[in-house]
């Protein structure tokens, strides 16, 4: 269970209940108030103070209080429960909250936990995706995890119908660890017919909710869940989804969490990849073909993980690409260099530095500079 007391927990729970209060404002709280407890003694004039408290919020604080033993009853009600579903509190004040998750904006304080988290789960790619895949979609999804799953990589998703449910059973099918985060608590499981899958995934990896046992799934909760999957992983694939998917709302939090996303085209016309085809026209995802796209994007920050099994692109380069990136061998050159030493026109060295930006080769910096990836 977690590291804080008893009170503290309390605290906490009385805070979460209040309307309009949420981690963000709590957080803005305790850097003037320094613990929970000084937050609930303080004064409605000290509590409108602080940065985002209204002063309708202030006193929503200050009568709250009045709920303070109807929380205890319940918390003290909760942990029993959470005993005998083999799951416990983690709050972000405790060593085994994960650390990649603090990064992101407005993280939760507070999750309630089935199962252990693993080194190995700071090196996660959640796949997230329509409820109704397609074959195409189905057979791309269990490809993929499956290629992952083989790197030792955790699968994140959100235990939902279709193309979740897919990546979840093929990562375990796989030897591979994989995270559920639900938006209901931990003892209301959706969908019901998922229970065997939860079971699995409960034994295997981890169940994550951010809600109360007892909360029902309603609809109001996902967009909060979602957060918290792209925010576990390093990285977001978006396998097939309508324009108005929550796979959709998932990728715009993963942007805005500077992860990278990931998108698998579909063919024009069918619904299911309207959202995936719209994200990479935007720019917003990279097109990928497989999971050796994904591996080599995210190179760097797996390499905790697939060390030395990371699969290494082959491109072909003609003779003045290679010319040009053996010119570019150490600091970032202008182009006016890099046509000197290549004893290449300008206008021909800035085609061939196009083609091998678009092979991942080289970028371009202000300047016209250039330097190799």
């Amino acid at each position: 269970m977690t590291k804080l007391s008893f009170n503290d927990l309390v605290n906490l729970r009385l805070l979460l209940s209040v309307d309009g209060i949420g981690p963000g404002k709590i957080r803005n709280l305790l850097k003037q108030f320094r613990s929970l407890h000084n937050i609930l003694s303080s004064d409605y004039k000290a509590i409108t103070s602080v940065e985002g408290i209204s002063t309708n919020l202030a006193k929503r604080i200050i009568r709250s209080k009045a709920a303070k033993e109807d929380i205890r009853n319940k918390v003290d009600e909760e942990i029993g429960k959470l005993s005998k579903l083999k799951a416990r509190i983690v709050t972000a004040w405790d060593s085994t909250y994960p650390s990649i998750l603090k990064k992101i904006y407005d993280p939760p304080l507070l999750l309630y936990v089935i199962g252990e988290f693993a080194e190995q789960d700071n090196y996660a790619i959640s796949v997230v995706g329509t409820r109704v895949p397609t074959n195409y979609g189905t057979i791309q999804c269990e490809r993929i995890v499956e290629d992952l799953a083989h790197q030792n990589i955790t699968i994140i998703s959100g235990l939902a119908r279709g193309i979740d449910s897919i990546a979840h059973k093929t990562a375990l099918k796989n030897g591979s660890r994989t995270i559920a985060v639900i938006g209901s608590g931990l003892d209301v499981i959706y969908p019901p017919e998922n229970k065997k899958l939860f079971n699995e995934i409960a034994e295997k990896g981890v169940i994550i909710s951010e809600y109360p046992l007892g909360t029902k799934p309603d609809a109001q909760n996902f967009p909060k869940r979602n957060r918290i999957i792209s925010g576990l992983s390093l990285g977001c694939v978006v396998v097939e989804t309508a324009l108005s998917g929550g796979a959709m709302q998932t990728a715009a939090f993963a942007l805005d969490q500077n992860r990278e996303v990931f998108a698998i085209p579909g063919n024009l016309g069918v619904r299911q990849s309207e959202g995936t085809n719209m994200l990479i026209q935007r720019g917003e995802a990279k097109l990928v073909h497989n999971a050796e796209d994904i591996l080599v994007e995210l190179e760097l920050k797996l390499k905790p993980v697939i060390g030395k099994n990371i699969p290494k692109p082959t491109v072909e380069l003609n003779l003045f690409e290679e010319k040009i990136l053996n010119s570019l061998d150490g600091e970032a050159l202008q182009i006016d260099n890099i046509s000197s030493l290549t004893q290449l026109s300008t206008s021909e060295c800035l085609v061939h530095l196009l083609s091998l930006e678009f092979k991942g080769l080289v970028k371009q910096l202000p300047g016209k500079m250039f330097s190799r990836i």
